[in-house]
């Protein structure tokens, strides 16, 4: 039996309520609705766009709220809420509403101020070491030890083995490995001390030979350069730490340094270093490998000590700038969290728009 529907078309009788979503790219709007009948058969939210009529929310509630995405600020939309309850058809229209573009999210305004503030810190410590002043950092006792390590394979005539780690040179603690490796060559070379670097990952091999190829050349020594010295062992894991597990034991390395991204390997290398007697420098972001190297290693470098290493050993001031405004925007950092959670305690609740 087919039914005779009536139709109702009531517009912009408050039924639908569209606004624009602030601080966004206009590509966005919110829709409220509020159906006078609290029962229904079923319900459908029309978008109008030209002669377009595109379904986006079946109605499930006499009241809600609809997001709807993927708008173009440079039209108009009309939006169309269609109701069936027995043999009744109704039908609540919007206005014609145009999404907003903004120029700037204000909600993100208070890290907008943290970034001024970052940025200042960083700009004072800089003009601070142009400016011949010396920056304090705290003492690290693994970098501290570099030298007595590259002194004590000197004395014993015995090489040096570096482990940049086994991830591929995207991973940061891969970067920094290959700074220290820098260092480490130079004061290496300056005792005539061979140092030999396995290397698992093919672009880190190159990179690795040519950043011990050119701190030779720094300190006048390119003669010393062998390319055997640095050399790719194997992309597998355990093939890999066999492979060094073997080197140190053939060569009797003196000092064995393990930095950068290790993964189950770690103790493996580390333990068959402490068999030989060699003393171990270890450095790594790995928090489930770090127990391994602090119970076989000598020194540990542990998280962001790795990370500073570089600014550590080569008193670059400009460096040293940077590493100091990280510092300071830490602390302070530390103290609004500590200000807010004792507020908090006390019943009053500042987020500041950051959390």
């Amino acid at each position: 039996m087919v039914l005779n529907l009536l139709v109702f078309i009531l517009a912009a009788s408050g039924v639908i309520q569209v606004k624009d979503i602030p601080n966004d790219d206009g590509s966005r709007l919110k829709i409220e609705y509020r159906l006078p009948e609290s029962v229904f058969d079923s319900a459908f939210l029309y978008r109008i766009q030209g002669n377009k009529k595109i379904l986006i929310h079946k109605v499930a509630n006499s009241s809600g709220v609809v997001i709807d995405e993927g708008l173009n600020y440079k039209k108009t939309y009309k939006y169309t809420l269609v109701v069936y309850s027995d043999t009744l058809k109704k039908t609540y229209e919007s206005l014609m509403v145009k999404p907003k573009a903004s120029w700037f999210d204000t909600s993100q305004f208070p890290l907008f101020i943290v970034v001024l503030l970052y940025t200042g810190l960083l700009l004072f410590y800089i003009q601070h070491a142009r400016s011949g002043k010396s920056l304090y950092l705290r003492p690290i006792a693994g970098l501290q030890a570099v030298d007595e390590a590259v002194g004590r394979a000197t004395e014993m005539g015995r090489p040096i083995l570096y482990v940049p780690g086994l991830s591929s040179i995207s991973d940061v603690a891969t970067i920094a490995a290959l700074n220290i490796l820098s260092h480490v060559t130079k004061k290496a070379g300056e005792y005539e001390t061979k140092i030999l670097v396995p290397v698992r990952d093919p672009v880190v091999y190159t990179i690795a030979r040519e950043i011990v190829k050119e701190s030779y050349y720094s300190i006048g020594r390119p003669d010393l350069y062998n390319e055997n010295d640095v050399f790719f062992a194997t992309d597998s894991q355990f093939g890999y730490a066999a492979h060094v597990s073997g080197t140190m034991v053939r060569e009797k390395t003196a000092t064995n340094f393990f930095m950068g991204m290790f993964w189950a390997e770690s103790l493996i290398l580390s333990e068959t270093g402490a068999s030989t007697g060699a003393i171990q420098i270890a450095g790594t972001d790995a928090v489930t490998q770090l127990p391994f190297f602090i119970v076989t290693c000598d020194y540990t470098l542990m998280g962001e000590e790795l990370y500073a290493a570089s600014a550590y050993l080569s008193k670059e001031p400009l460096l040293t700038a940077t590493l100091k405004g990280q510092d300071a925007m830490k602390v302070i950092i530390l103290l609004v969290v500590g200000a807010l959670s004792i507020l908090n305690l006390f019943g009053v609740h500042i987020t500041l728009g950051l959390f």
